[in-house]
Parts: structure tokens; C-alpha cells; sequence
């Protein structure tokens, strides 16, 4: 084989790709103009207008959390299927887990028992409570809404549903557990809740160990997609590197300009720090990935979104809030899994209902209404606790 005819070879395999711009031009991502607020959170971070930093912090992490996502998807395909999903599912959560690691650091520097320090601990406990919420009861309940208008009824993998929903009720076994000993515990027995709460993180992310095993070996066949994996790349794999490692490190500066603005933007706008942890910043980090399970749905592809909706949910309970609980201890943080009785309640109910409606392995409009209803009381009732 010549040189020319390997040029030519090389040229026809890459025609289908995009060159990094592609993906910020905005005739082909409305979301990349979101882009735009990046700046405007350095130029108002620099110049100490804390709420309007706080606002655009917060909008620029969605459009570069949809880019890092996008760059793993771009990875993902050239893995395994098994593999790429839990890449996916890493990814998605990435920004979360730099916005939490800030704020644990942000604790750590302000000490031990200082407002600031208690501030931010309750903005991480709420702000993985509120993913597991936001992506039960609103991604999942938008995604059987959207996907249940397009087509009457819809089917999924109930064996592979029916698993994730027992991983889940354990997960909520070391929320439920540190919540009521945390009740009941007198003064003297209150600083076992910390060392509970360590031990029970290491044991769920032993958890998370066997559910890899089950997921990436064992019993793979049960967690197939419906051949999205099997989609074409649309980037070379050193531009999705690079987008992957860009991307990373902007969610890093806007996740460091959001946790110092929090305070200051709780007292401006009149919100509660709970209800920023809660709703807001699950709901803006998670974006790119909640419009990707809801646009998959309307594609009848009901296991790939279920998939994201729930494994995203798995993931923070077994393995990122667990992760936190080991990091805030390293920070000598006295972090614990014990996030409150309403919020573990909300949890624990948001479990049940997400359980009770995937059970059958079927789906329809109706449902996801209920979901999404059911997320609505729970954000009001977070807005006025």
C-alpha cells in the first residue's frame, strides 16, 4: 500500500469529525453561548459584585459541564459499552464533585467550627441529597414525560431497574441510620455520629466495588443500552482530551467563584443556603446530563435514559457522597451522612416513588408527572424550611 492511498484512507476516516470549534460555534449548540457568562464571572468575581458572580458562577458551570460530558461521550465511544456508560456517569457528576471539594476546602480554611465552615458543610450535604433528587424525580420524571408524549408506552430492562432501585433502599440505609442516631444520641454519644458516619462510607463504597463487579463483569448483559454506544465518533480522541481537560479545569474556576459568593449571595437574594444546595446547584451543574437522558427518551431509547437518571443517583449515594465523607475527614472536617431528618425523609419517599413507578419495566406520560409533581413540593417545601 503506497503513501497516497494510506493519506487518503486516513482523510475518508476522519471526514466525519469536528474540529474543537464545531462545538463552541453556536449554530450548532445553542448552548455554548452560555459560554459567554464565563467572563462575566471573572470580571464581576474581580471586581466584588458577589451576586451577580454567583449567578453567572452558577449558568457558566451548565454549558462547560455539557462540553465535559460531550468530550467523555466522544471517549466513551471507543470503549466498551459497559465502560463507556460508567464513564458517562462519572463524568456527568464531575461537576458536583469539584463544586463539593471547593466548598469542603473553602471549610477547611475558614476552621473548624466557624460559620463559614458550617455553611459549607450543610451546602455539600444538601447539594448531594439534592442531585439524588433532582435526578429520581425531576430528570427522570421529565424524561417519561417527554418520552411518554411521543410514545403511548414505553419499555425498559425491569431486571437491570429492579437492581438499581435495592442499591438505592441500601444507599438509604446509610442516610436513614446516622439521621436517627443523630436524633436520638444525648450529647455525650454526638461525636460517634462522626465515626458512624466513616464507617458507613467505607463500607458503601465497598458497595459501589461489588456493583462495579456486577455491572462491568458479571452481569454486564443486564446494563446494554439501546445501541447508543454504537454511535460514530464526532471528534478525534486528542481533541476530546483536550476538551475533556479544558473544560475540567474552567468547572474548577467557576465551582471556586460559587462557593466564596454563596454566603454573600444567600443574604443578598433572601434565599435559604439549604435551598442553593438543594435545588440550584444540582439543577444547574446537572444540565447537560438531564437533557441528555430527557432527549434520549424521546428517542424510545427508555434504558439509556433511565440508566443515566438512576445510575447518576447510585453513584452519588455509594460512591461520591461516601467519597466526601473520606475527604472532609482528610480536611479534619467533621462531616457527617447525617443530613437531616426532612431531607432524609424527602429522600427516603423519593426512593420509594422512583421504585414503585420503574418496577413494572414500563412507562407512560402520566408518571413522569407524578415525578416531576412530586420534586415540585419537595423545592418549595426547601425554599421555606
Amino acid at each position: 500500500m503506497n503513501e497516497a492511498t494510506v493519506m487518503v484512507e486516513v482523510e475518508s476516516e476522519d471526514s466525519g469529525m469536528h474540529g474543537l470549534w464545531y462545538f463552541f460555534d453556536p449554530r450548532n449548540n445553542l448552548l455554548s453561548i452560555l459560554l459567554l457568562t464565563v467572563p462575566m464571572a471573572f470580571y464581576f468575581s474581580f471586581t466584588h459584585n458577589t451576586g451577580m458572580a454567583f449567578i453567572f458562577s452558577m449558568v457558566a458551570i451548565m454549558p462547560l459541564a455539557w462540553l465535559m460530558g460531550k468530550a467523555t461521550e466522544e471517549i466513551a465511544t471507543r470503549t466498551s459499552e459497559s465502560v463507556g456508560g460508567l464513564l458517562n456517569a462519572t463524568f456527568g457528576n464531575a461537576a458536583e464533585v469539584i463544586i463539593a471539594v471547593m466548598a469542603l476546602y473553602a471549610a477547611y480554611k475558614a476552621g473548624v467550627g466557624s460559620d463559614t465552615a458550617e455553611t459549607m458543610m450543610q451546602v455539600v450535604r444538601a447539594s448531594l441529597i439534592g442531585s439524588i433528587l433532582g435526578n429520581l424525580l425531576l430528570v427522570m420524571g421529565l424524561a417519561l414525560l417527554y418520552g411518554g408524549i411521543k410514545h403511548s408506552t414505553q419499555t425498559f430492562n425491569e431486571d437491570a431497574s429492579q437492581t438499581n432501585g435495592s442499591l438505592m433502599l441500601l444507599a438509604m440505609v446509610g442516610l436513614v441510620i446516622p439521621a436517627s442516631f443523630g436524633m436520638t444520641a444525648d450529647s455525650a454519644h454526638i461525636g460517634g455520629l462522626v465515626e458512624l458516619s466513616r464507617w458507613t462510607a467505607i463500607i458503601l463504597l465497598g458497595v459501589y466495588g461489588l456493583h462495579l463487579l456486577f455491572q462491568l463483569k458479571t452481569h454486564a448483559e443486564l446494563y446494554a443500552t439501546d445501541g447508543h454506544h454504537d454511535e460514530e465518533p464526532e471528534m478525534s480522541l486528542k481533541n476530546a482530551v483536550i476538551l475533556l481537560v479544558g473544560a475540567t479545569i474552567f468547572v474548577a474556576l467557576m465551582a471556586e467563584i460559587l462557593v466564596h459568593t454563596i454566603e454573600a449571595a444567600a443574604s443578598q437574594f433572601g434565599l435559604p443556603p439549604l435551598f442553593i444546595g438543594m435545588i440550584l446547584l444540582p439543577m444547574f451543574g446537572n444540565a447537560a446530563e438531564h437533557f441528555t437522558a430527557v432527549t434520549v427518551a424521546g428517542k424510545d431509547k427508555m434504558d439509556l435514559s433511565i440508566g443515566i437518571a438512576i445510575g447518576s443517583s447510585i453513584q452519588i449515594a455509594l460512591l461520591i457522597a461516601p467519597a466526601m465523607i473520606l475527604v472532609a475527614w482528610g480536611f479534619g472536617l467533621p462531616l457527617t451522612l447525617e443530613f437531616g431528618i426532612f431531607e432524609t425523609a424527602a429522600t427516603f419517599m423519593a426512593v420509594l416513588v422512583a421504585n414503585f413507578i420503574v418496577q413494572d419495566g414500563k412507562s407512560n406520560w402520566l408518571e413522569g408527572a407524578m415525578l416531576v409533581a412530586t420534586y415540585a413540593i419537595i423545592a418549595i417545601a426547601f425554599l421555606y424550611f
